[in-house]
């Protein structure tokens, strides 16, 4: 009886604090933290452009703060916290993606006599070195020149999903705009190093990976001066798809440098850089590199697998990564609702959330899953909720330690508390939104659920003002 009665106060207890967050203008009276509204005041952000939320982890007590906590706004990739927690819920932290490879034909002395087929199913970690692994483990079967073709398939995921890198912020040559795709390699990217010689005149050039039928220019002039603005300096020419060259000069002040763009073409970028690091391997094809699919009932001779969703969940909230949260929200829609778009994605989380988090408010609007968008919105009320939810599950330490600290690592690495205190948050930045998500270490030994977020031209100022109320959080004994 007395398990019965704990058990029903707990439940009340938290309804009460969930109704608490979702009441209009609850606490609306409550002045914020002295440091907070001074903050607030310096960066001329107002009051009304912000949401902000600070609350008992497990959901127990009032809110000690929530202001404007029922107003849906943009969450920029903070939108990453519902993504990889629903993810941890539906497919468990094990979870891993298998990429097939089909061999249709027979092998003689090192030639396979017929295609070679490699299924993308979404794997969104398939970088430079595990695909390296993968064309490595083809070898291992004895199989040096394929004398048909190398064929790429991608029909996993819907054609639908690939847009104009362009198109969100005009930079198509940032690596964090890439399009999701059933076959990911090395996130459509292609890092170049700068090493000066020494004593030289010029930089030598290595790219990674190499891509096929793209004539890469080897090395660099260098020139005195300051290092300053060296990307511009060198005068980068990535416009022909088929030709990376250098125009200008590295200052040699510089050193070393490294610099990741997208390639020009990302429709091609598969195809070139698995045919580019199957030369340099040693490897021959007889036939052409293409996309294609699968022969109906042909057998995988291997199936690559993936590191485990745990780990992903933690490359894609420590760094922010755009592409890997939508290669996971779509893999939501595939698992879920058989077909990998973005339509079945969204369908896929708000199921999930009437039936897992259930507010009884409007719930999240998806876009993409990984905040890179300007319609995707939530209420501090409903990510509070979440929060909450998360922290009492079995799956809170993946969660919690996927997270950058305060710090620490990640995107919060250059961001301390004055107080000495700790914190896990998701961070989110836009052009007009900012914010931070995720839990408080507070010094009495309890833990919070704290969202701040900032719509508007000037959303980004609001930043310190969250850093002083992360520390207000922190201080609570």
């Amino acid at each position: 009886m007395r398990l019965l009665r704990l058990s029903f106060f707990l439940r009340t207890a938290c309804a009460l604090s969930f109704a608490a967050l979702s009441i209009p203008g609850a606490l609306a009276q409550q002045v914020f933290p002295g440091e907070v509204e001074a903050a607030l005041a310096r960066a001329k952000v107002p009051r009304d452009s912000v949401t902000m939320l600070v609350a008992d982890a497990d959901g127990l007590r009032p809110p000690r703060l929530a202001w404007r906590t029922q107003v849906p706004v943009n969450p920029a990739s903070i939108m990453k916290l519902v993504t990889t927690y629903a993810a941890l819920d539906l497919l468990g932290p094990a979870y891993s993606w298998s990429t097939p490879v089909y061999a249709d034909g027979t092998v003689s002395n090192g030639v396979l006599n017929g295609n070679l087929y490699i299924k993308g199913q979404g794997d969104p970690k398939l970088v430079l070195e595990r695909a390296w692994l993968l064309l490595r483990r083809v070898q291992g079967l004895g199989i040096t020149t394929v004398s048909g073709d190398i064929v790429l398939d991608r029909s996993a995921f819907d054609n639908t999903i690939e847009n104009d890198p362009a198109a969100f912020d005009g930079e198509p040559l940032r690596p964090y705009n890439a399009s999701p795709e059933a076959l990911l390699v090395n996130f459509k990217s292609v890092n170049m190093v700068f090493t000066p010689e020494r004593g030289g005149q010029q930089a030598r050039v290595s790219y990674e990976p190499p891509l096929a039928s793209v004539s890469m220019q080897p090395t660099v002039a260098l020139a005195p001066g300051e290092c300053g603005d060296w990307r511009a300096a060198i005068k980068p020419d990535f416009s022909d798809p088929n030709r990376i060259r250098f125009l200008g000069a590295l200052p040699a002040s510089c050193g070393e440098k490294s610099w990741a763009v997208a390639y020009a073409d990302p429709r091609t970028y598969g195809l070139r850089a698995i045919g580019g690091m199957w030369a340099e391997m040693g490897g021959r094809v007889g036939g052409q590199m293409r996309d294609g699919r699968v022969p109906a009932g042909l057998r995988p001779v291997f199936e690559f697998g993936s590191p485990p969703l745990s780990e992903v969940v933690r490359d894609i909230n420590k760094y922010s990564n755009n592409v890997m949260a939508q290669q996971l929200f779509l893999t939501l829609g595939l698992t879920q609702k058989n077909r990998g778009s973005f339509e079945a994605s969204r369908s896929a989380l708000g199921q999930w959330w009437r039936e897992r988090i259930g507010t009884g408010e409007a719930p999240p609007v998806f876009d993409n899953g990984s905040g890179l968008s300007r319609d995707e919105r939530i209420s501090a009320a409903a990510l509070g909720r979440m929060l909450q939810v998360a922290w009492r599950s079995p799956l809170m330490p993946e969660l919690v330690s996927s997270l950058p600290a305060m710090g620490v690592d990640g995107t919060l690495r250059k961001r301390t508390l004055r107080s000495g205190g700790a914190a896990h948050l998701k961070t989110g930045s836009l052009r007009d939104a900012a914010g931070v998500a995720g839990y408080v270490h507070g010094a009495s030994g309890r833990r919070y659920v704290l969202v701040a977020i900032a719509n508007g031209e000037n959303a980004g100022a609001a930043r310190a003002a969250f850093d002083a109320l992360v520390d207000w959080a922190s201080q609570d004994n």
